[in-house]
């Protein structure tokens, strides 16, 4: 029977999809646990190519023998809500100014999206959770 592998961290980056460099934060945060960063970059790049652009984030399991696995999540709700609403950045004053608008629809294929790394029971919770981020953000959901 070989040695066990032990887990020696896990870190949490986000990154944006298809677009990954040994540069930060990449490169910080794998650089102490003696990762390969030039080999996480090449299979995140692959595994993200069509979700180019996009705000990722990701969980790197490091293992003892310089070893690694990463998950990649669902990109965070704010990420998808400016982009369905067509807008660069929520508002700096979300009760005065509103920025843009969402429909309901584009809400439940957020949450539907997001509803695996969301702790809610059911997709109407989720959609409760989005429509609140969006809120938050300074966009109106319409509908």
């Amino acid at each position: 029977m070989g040695k066990q592998r032990q887990v020696t961290a896990q870190i949490k980056v986000q990154v944006t999809g298809g677009q990954a460099t040994p540069a930060p934060p990449v490169g910080t945060a794998l650089g102490p646990h003696g990762v390969n960063i030039g080999q996480f970059v090449s299979q995140f790049n692959e595994k993200t190519r069509d979700m180019m652009g996009i705000t990722i984030p990701v969980v790197i399991t490091v293992y003892n023998d310089r070893t690694f696995e990463f998950i990649l999540k669902s990109p965070p709700a704010a990420v998808l809500l400016k982009k369905a609403a067509g807008v660069a950045k929520g508002s700096g004053n979300p009760l005065k100014n509103k920025v843009g608008s969402v429909s309901a629809a584009q809400v439940e294929q957020i949450a539907k999206q997001k509803y695996e790394d969301l702790n809610a029971s059911c997709i109407e919770q989720a959609c409760k959770m989005i429509a609140g981020t969006a809120r938050s953000m300074g966009i109106e959901v319409i509908g």
